[in-house]
């Protein structure tokens, strides 16, 4: 057992939740693994890319698995944290068909995409579902920590980030504030399991 601080029934509720990820670069990457961490043992995660080395600054990610497909070096790195957990890994593309599909039979499912498009098409596929949902807007750049927060919409939605810095114009995602979205995704999904607040 990976997290030695669970009670009985925080133990029984994360190993029996399925959790899907749609992407695996930066925020996907990091907060599968800290969902392992913390004592989630069903993952189904979806992305279609290779790891690159412009990567490494922010993914969960090593430089010998670059060129490796994504979800399966992704798959090999949370192994090494929990060998027995059960993994469904996706070398695919999502648009909103295949996320309705691929995640159907997920309690909860985290949007980590980077494009704006694909975070729509997250949305209209997935909110009418009505499942508990996890999102990120906003991340790019150094510093205003403070300004990082979770956001509540509505019983089933949570999204992390400042909701405003895009890449471009000289902001480029960094280690430390993807990191930090990364970290409020994993968390806001795990108050959804527990049933915490967010």
């Amino acid at each position: 057992m990976t997290n030695l601080f669970l009670e009985d029934e925080e133990r029984k509720k994360l190993g029996n939740v399925r959790v899907g990820i749609a992407g695996a670069g930066g925020l996907g990457s990091n907060c599968a693994m800290l969902l392992v961490r913390a004592g989630v043992r069903k993952l189904v995660v979806c992305d279609f890319d290779r790891v690159e080395e412009s990567n490494l600054n922010r993914q969960f990610y090593f430089r010998d698995q670059i060129g490796m497909q994504k979800v399966a070096a992704l798959g090999e790195n949370l192994r090494r944290i929990e060998p027995d957990m059960e993994l469904d890994l996706r070398d695919v593309r999502l648009d909103a068909p295949a996320m309705r599909e691929v995640f159907a039979s997920c309690d909860v499912v985290v949007e980590a995409f980077d494009a704006a498009e694909s975070k729509l098409a997250f949305f209209e596929a997935m909110l009418p579902t009505g499942k508990k949902l996890v999102a990120a807007s906003g991340m790019a750049g150094w510093g205003r920590s403070n300004e990082i927060r979770v956001r509540k919409a509505g019983a089933n939605l949570a999204i992390a980030g400042d909701g405003t810095s895009g890449v471009g114009g000289g902001a480029y995602p960094q280690g430390a504030r993807v990191s930090i979205v990364a970290a409020m995704e994993a968390n806001s999904a795990l108050a959804f399991i527990l049933g915490e607040d967010l």
